[in-house]
């Protein structure tokens, strides 16, 4: 089994367009203790089953993002063996939290052990870049500040911040990554700090969060309600959104909020977790 950690965007600085419609930025990513889950047994050539909360209406054939991975991978190494692949689907879809990017990552370190390739082979890592911007960090899934599209990396440390307790709250509300950076205003507000301490994250931003606000009101009374719940050490959104995240000083306060968002937000979806 592989859990395809859930991704957070701690900050993510959006500083130009580029003429083929992709645009720079500046991030720093880190990751939940918990996901989706994947499993693999054997089976003839490449096949994906689904399940989970959030399995409805996901494509299980070659267009999947796990499907892709494992198809590559097979190719790249000329594997022989086939193999039926699984996916426990706990994370909301088009949420800001990685979700296929981190399911393929999965993909490719549960195969890689499976077929008894090399974690570090460099084919991987092509592989990877193919398949997503943000499936490279996702394949390591540690902090690591990004930039280009995301996906030049560097690993971070996490001073302070690694076993911090974490609540994901998604308010409902699917969000396409394409409209949301179509909807940035160009402004270049300037550079992120490769430092993920919590002075550093407090004076960083998510510059999508307006453009995505913009698309699902929803999100704005979300992020100020986390931000007012007590022990709250740094509330954001993550990624393109509509998903949000906070930081707790203690497992307590993380829990107390749990409790209550959805008396506050119905039909919101939440995950009281860890930061990896």
């Amino acid at each position: 089994m592989e859990t395809a950690f859930a991704k957070i965007n701690l900050a993510l600085h959006v500083r130009a367009r580029q003429p083929d419609g992709y645009h720079d930025i500046e991030t720093l990513f880190a990751f939940a203790e918990d996901g989706d889950r994947l499993t693999a047994s054997a089976g003839d050539g490449i096949r994906l089953t689904l399940s989970g909360p959030f399995a409805a209406g996901l494509d299980a054939g070659p267009a999947n993002l796990v499907h892709r991975a494992a198809s590559e991978l097979r190719a790249a190494f000329a594997v022989t063996d086939g193999v039926v692949l699984h996916l426990d689907k706990h994370l909301p879809v088009a949420a800001g939290l990685g979700g296929g990017s981190a399911d393929a990552a999965a993909a490719l370190r549960l195969l890689a052990r499976r077929w008894r390739i090399a974690p570090d082979a460099p084919e991987i890592a092509v592989i990877a870049r193919r398949l997503g911007a943000d499936v490279p960090a996702c394949l390591a899934s540690i902090p690591a500040y990004g930039s280009g599209r995301g996906d030049r990396l560097t690993p971070l440390a996490l001073p302070g911040l690694a076993g911090q307790p974490l609540l994901l709250v998604n308010p409902g509300v699917p969000l396409a990554t394409a409209p949301v950076f179509a909807g940035w205003d160009g402004v270049d507000r300037g550079p992120l700090a490769a430092t993920a301490t919590l002075a550093a994250l407090s004076a960083a931003r998510n510059d999508l969060t307006a453009p995505a606000t913009a698309l699902a009101p929803a999100i704005a009374p979300l992020l100020a309600w986390l931000d007012a719940q007590p022990g709250v050490v740094l509330a954001r959104m993550s990624g393109s959104g509509a998903s949000c995240f906070a930081l707790f000083a203690d497992a307590a306060g993380r829990d107390a909020a749990a409790s209550a968002v959805a008396g506050r937000f119905p039909g919101c979806w939440c995950l009281a977790t860890r930061l990896r």
